[in-house]
Order: structure tokens, then sequence, then C-alpha cells
């Protein structure tokens, strides 16, 4: 059957409201789910909520400048750091005390964010597609040292096509460019299903009521997210995803949130980018679901 599904809206700031979706048990252990960059929470894929829904009431929501959500930036702009408040002020509006945290890309930073700064709200943290807010630097297995500054950069092909991001286009035209995308975020290692990609854009398009991309989150401040000592001291059980196509945050950048963040380990997903096709989500899901029983 399917899981029961909610939708609310709570307020984050002043003028700023946020679109928020709950499904499955309202007694179960809760789940809050964190996008990536300019990304609505109807990124999150079907299949994939409702797996987790079997033993989670699994909470979604917009970012603002994202989907249903408040349009701010242009008029109010902020840093990133209140992107991570907002996730606190999501658990706050919906009156959960505490959940298990998995964010993806800016997620796994915002997420990040909220270990370091407000740790009594978490159960536990999944940190996927992300890297370190940490200036401590990585050890290999041969005892190589590498500072943080020098892990492995973002995919060359993945910093062109950012260049066109939110470029003026038509419907049709930005749904090509959003495949695309995809295909280069997917990492090469599994079979790309477009049609699939296309499906889940079109979901987003329709959900959000337009097509045209906020930038908003590429444009906002950056700074004060470092957490280098605070993540040291973390004591809420962290899993870190580590996808061997990962094109973004390749590895061993699981590997160093691994080293720098207290209490955490690292799963690999083989094939998997920094996108979420069919293939990966058994494998992510099994894996969410052993960290958040093993925390509880």
């Amino acid at each position: 059957m399917p899981h029961p599904v909610t939708e609310a809206y709570v307020t984050a700031a002043p003028g700023v409201r946020l679109w928020t979706e709950r499904r499955g048990d309202p007694d179960a252990p809760p789940l809050l789910l964190v996008m990536g960059a300019g990304a609505s929470g109807i990124g999150w894929p079907e299949p994939l909520l409702d797996a987790l829904a079997e033993h989670h009431h699994v909470i979604r929501y917009d970012h603002r400048d994202t989907g249903r959500s408040t349009t701010a930036y242009d008029e109010h702009p902020y840093p990133v750091t209140d992107l991570a408040r907002d996730v606190v002020a999501v658990l706050d509006g919906l009156e959960v005390p505490r959940a298990h945290v998995a964010g993806l890309s800016l997620g796994g930073m915002l997420t990040q964010l909220v270990l370091a700064d407000h740790p009594e709200r978490l159960l536990s943290a999944t940190l996927i597609g992300t890297c370190a807010l940490s200036t401590r630097p990585y050890v290999a297995p041969d005892g190589t040292v590498t500072q943080s500054a020098d892990l492995p950069p973002i995919a060359p092909e993945i910093l062109e096509i950012w260049q066109s991001f939110g470029a003026e286009r038509g419907p049709e035209a930005e749904l090509d460019w959003r495949v695309e995308h995809w295909r280069a975020l997917a990492g090469g290692q599994l079979p790309f299903d477009a049609a699939y990609f296309r499906d889940l854009e079109r979901a987003v398009i329709t959900h959000s009521g337009t097509h045209v991309s906020s930038t908003a989150h590429g444009r906002a401040d950056d700074s004060g997210m470092l957490r280098t000592e605070a993540l040291a001291r973390n004591e809420v059980p962290t899993l870190v995803v580590s996808g061997t196509a990962e094109p973004v945050f390749p590895p061993p950048h699981p590997q160093h949130i691994a080293q720098v963040v207290g209490n955490a380990r690292v799963l690999e997903v083989p094939g998997m980018g920094h996108a979420l096709p069919p293939a990966v989500l058994g494998p992510l899901v099994r894996g969410i679901l052993h960290h958040t029983r093993a925390a509880a």
C-alpha cells in the first residue's frame, strides 16, 4: 500500500516559508532528507522514499529558492549557512525534536553544519557525495599526507556544464540540458537511463511551476562553513557514502570525511556517481537503514 503523504509549509525566517512533505508512519523514527544546491526536494526519487518509509517517517523539503519554497535571494541575499539553519527550522516547524538526517552534495555540507552546531537534534547522519568541512589533512593507507585543499577537484566536464546552469532556455531545451547534466553527474560506470532522469526533472518542473532554475545557492556567500574542531569531536553516528564513479567529490573525499569527523564510517556503493539512478537505490537504502538501526 502507498504510504500516507502529507504536505505543509514551515516558517524558516521572517518572510521565508519552506515546503515540506512527510510520508510513512508518523510514530516511526523520523528521517529528514536534505537535497543539494539549487535542487528541489522532489529530486529524491519516489522508490527511495517509499523504501525508506517502510521503516521511517520520511521528511523532504524544498530549500529556499527552489520548488515551492519562498524565492528570497534577489531581494534578501543570505549566506549558505542560513540553509543549515533551515534544516533545524524544518525540524522545529514539524515539531520533531531529533531525527536521522541524510544529505546529498551541498545537503551533506549542511548536515555537517548541523552536526557541529546542533548535534542534539540528530539521531544519526548520512553524508552522500560531499566534502569535509575541515582543514585537517587526509592520510592515505600508505601514510601519504594530503592537505584538504589538495584533494581531487571537481571533474572538468562538470565545471564546464555548470557554466550554463540557469541560462535562458525553453522548457524542452531545459529538460535536454538537465538530462545531460545528470549524464555527466552519473559518472559513467553504470548504464545511463535518460528517460528516467527526464521523468524525474519533469516532476521537478511540474512541482516548481517553472522550468527556470535558480542560481541563488551558487551566488550565496559560502564563508564561515568550516567546523574542523567541532566535527572532530562529533559523537553522532555518521555514515559516509562513497561512490566509485563520483565526479564532484571523488574518493578519497569520503575517506577524508571519515577521518576528520568523529564516529564516522564509510560505505562504498559501486558504480555510484553524483546521482541517484535506480541501480544504486537498493544498496543505498540498505546502507542507510542498517546505519539508522545501529544508531538507534
